[in-house]
């Protein structure tokens, strides 16, 4: 997985792409909550994300959490077909609610 930032003024989208999994978790959460830190409207895109499992789920949710908790909205942005396939198991939202 090769993260990869667009920024905007306001708004940065982190592009994510390969594995979200347990296997990368480790090396991926600092840089998805440094990603949730720097932009005002933060968002990844989750497009091109081949398999997630609940590790990735997990580093989703934390980088929702880092929002909230600096009163901003984590946008997911294009989620893959394996992104809808495990939020639907785990009965969770997509749009990940504050």
């Amino acid at each position: 997985m090769n993260p990869t930032a667009t920024n905007g003024a306001a708004e940065a989208c982190l592009g994510l792409d390969g594995e979200l999994t347990i296997y990368r978790a480790a090396e991926l959460k600092p840089v998805l909550l440094e990603a949730v830190r720097r932009a005002a409207a933060p968002a990844f895109d989750l497009s091109e994300v081949s398999e997630i499992d609940t590790a990735g789920v997990q580093l989703l949710l934390l980088a929702r959490r880092e929002a909230a908790a600096l009163d901003r909205r984590l946008r997911l942005q294009s989620p893959s077909t394996a992104v809808c396939e495990a939020f639907a198991l785990l009965g969770l939202p997509l749009d990940l609610p504050a």
